[in-house]
């Protein structure tokens, strides 16, 4: 029980060795985050369609849940724009955002999508969530800032827009209903877009969105912003989330559920790669499906306090990381100066302007965009920077969750179309050696005279069996006068399943009818197993499988020597050295 206790609640290991030098880091982390979290709380609530304070409400009992069981001691929790997204495009296909079913639903949908996440931490399941590929996400994080930003155009410009996720739908009502813009809610957000993309250069002592925010709260409530038609935040309850369970209704859970696990998925991707980041920079290990378990927790508790989901933030995580922070104890800091916040500064929110809120919303989308990782992608990998480009048109055109699914069929049938065709490379010796190298990317490599030797850079498959097959054929079909032996070197073969067993037998005799025969060298010992177990040994025969290649050449020319008394097996000695 002790151990289970230990492994569960991860703040077992570094409790007992805390200090106050760790707590000043943690302190100044904590507060840091928490200064920079009042906003993107807030703004953040407004992507997922619920009232400001829901944003806060998440940064109470998920960031006292996350230090007792997570293994990162950078990460901080809390709301992130591309999750809010997701949120906005799932719920609002049930509900109208800001109403009550809607708050109750996107409640509903942060304890599925934590149950899921915990389940699978549990069952250690992390590495399913590997089917999101990097040109997937990639893609995904190029269209998601764009829907994000276009999402709050209303609030930017002080007119009436569709809810939707579609960016062409919500551009072409704009310029529809051009003349109607606010003139006023839409100069307060402009200069507040120019204000915060000017102001981080300068290096303030506080993060520019919160210089901003208090700014314009100061302004709009001196001159009365509200008179003259910019919306404001208005009344937002003073006082910590109640405890409440979600209303459990299972026909919405089941219209939820592709929210919740294209959530949770995306969550889990987020932290673990966040978390791997700081772990590598600051040489320590992180446990990513653990990492899941608390994540999952912090949603699922977190739920039963009216908190929306939460992951962790690139943002907030580089400034912890900046402050010097030493344990998840900063986000019990930071929850506390969210705390503090709901219970004495909620009634200033009241004069804070929608367009501030929106500005804060387009600038931290669009500072998500890396076009540098496009650029490494398609030149790396061409077919993998166009897999990132579908994602992303398909994620803009058709939806969110269509998008990242199209994007990751689209990533299975490319990794399925290389592994059907993948690279058989002809070998030849490599003068002074007993090494055998590809002939095209070694040229001083020499072929052997009637002799073929070709290297499976693959495993051997139901996916790939036709192929290698029909390659390994062709091949001998093209040499069939001058080559009279086929070796497979196949050291790089890790699998051998059924199918590829009864094609290798079809092989052997097709090759038969030739006057080819096929011999085999270097298999692995679980490749071993299945050539034993499938009869395939006898079928070649026990003289047709050697350790290595250069045992299998050996053989070869003492048979062919034998047969017309020459002397090829001396001279391939003295070409090995």
């Amino acid at each position: 029980m002790n151990e289970w206790l230990k492994k569960t609640f991860r703040i077992s290991g570094w409790l007992p060795e805390y200090n106050n030098q760790k707590f000043r880091g943690d302190l100044t982390a904590g507060l840091t985050t928490g200064v920079m979290f009042i906003p993107q709380g807030m703004a953040y609530a407004v992507i997922a369609g619920v009232p400001p304070i829901y944003g806060l409400y998440a940064g109470v009992i998920p960031l006292l849940i996350y230090p007792l069981l997570g293994t990162s001691k950078t990460l901080s929790i809390g709301p992130v724009a591309i999750d809010m997204l997701i949120v906005a495009a799932g719920v609002s296909l049930l509900a109208e955002p800001n109403t009550e079913r809607y708050i109750t639903l996107t409640i509903l949908l942060t304890m599925m999508a934590g149950g899921l996440q915990l389940l699978m931490g549990s069952m250690r399941l992390g590495a399913v969530f590997n089917i999101f590929s990097r040109p997937v996400i990639a893609g995904f994080t190029l269209a998601a800032p764009l829907i994000i930003a276009a999402s709050q155009l209303n609030n930017l410009l002080g007119i009436e827009l569709p809810q939707t996720q579609y960016v062409i739908v919500i551009i072409e009502e704009v310029l529809r209903n051009i003349d109607q813009i606010h003139l006023q809610t839409f100069l307060w957000g402009g200069v507040a877009i120019i204000l915060l993309a000017t102001i981080k250069h300068i290096k303030p002592i506080f993060p520019a969105s919160v210089l901003i925010l208090g700014g314009s709260i100061i302004i709009s409530w001196g001159i009365s912003a509200g008179n003259v038609g910019i919306q404001l935040v208005g009344d937002i309850p003073m006082g910590l989330p109640s405890f409440a369970l979600p209303e459990i209704n299972f026909n919405n859970m089941r219209e939820l559920l592709p929210t919740a696990l294209t959530l949770a998925l995306v969550q889990f991707m987020s932290v673990a790669s966040l978390g791997q980041t700081f772990a590598k920079r600051n040489n320590y290990i992180i446990d990513a499906n653990h990492e899941l378990i608390a994540i999952g927790a912090s949603n699922f508790f977190g739920s039963l306090f009216k908190s929306i989901p939460v992951s962790g933030s690139f943002s907030r995580s580089a400034a912890s990381d900046q402050a010097n922070v030493k344990t998840p104890l900063a986000n019990v800091i930071t929850s506390a100066v969210i705390i503090a916040t709901l219970l004495l500064l909620t009634p200033i929110f009241y004069y804070l302007p929608m367009p501030i809120l929106a500005a804060i919303i387009i600038v931290s989308a669009l500072n998500l965009i890396d076009i540098s990782e496009f650029k490494f992608l398609y030149t790396t990998k061409r077919s993998e920077g166009l897999i990132a480009i579908f994602t992303a048109v398909c994620t803009l055109l058709i939806g969110i969750q269509e998008g990242i699914l199209l994007g990751v069929v689209a990533s299975m049938i490319h990794m399925l179309y290389k592994y059907s065709r993948p690279n058989v490379a002809e070998l030849g010796i490599l003068p002074g050696t007993r090494l055998f190298k590809n002939l095209e990317r070694h040229p001083e490599a020499k072929p052997i005279d009637g002799l073929m030797i070709l290297r499976v850079d693959a495993s051997f498959s139901f996916v790939n069996a036709d192929f290698f097959r029909d390659y390994i054929i062709e091949k001998s079909r093209e040499r069939n006068k001058s080559t009279h032996y086929v070796i497979i070197d196949g050291s790089t073969i890790n699998l051998l399943d059924t199918t590829a067993v009864e094609q290798i037998k079809a092989m052997v005799g097709t090759l038969k009818n030739w006057d080819i025969e096929l011999y085999i060298s270097g298999l692995k010992g679980p490749v071993r197993d299945v050539v034993n177990k499938s009869g395939l040994r006898e079928y070649l025969g026990e003289d047709h499988y050697f350790r290595d290649p250069h045992e299998a050449v050996s053989h070869i020319l003492k048979k062919m020597d034998k047969k017309d008394e020459k002397s090829r097996l001396d001279d391939y000695k003295d070409v090995t050295g």
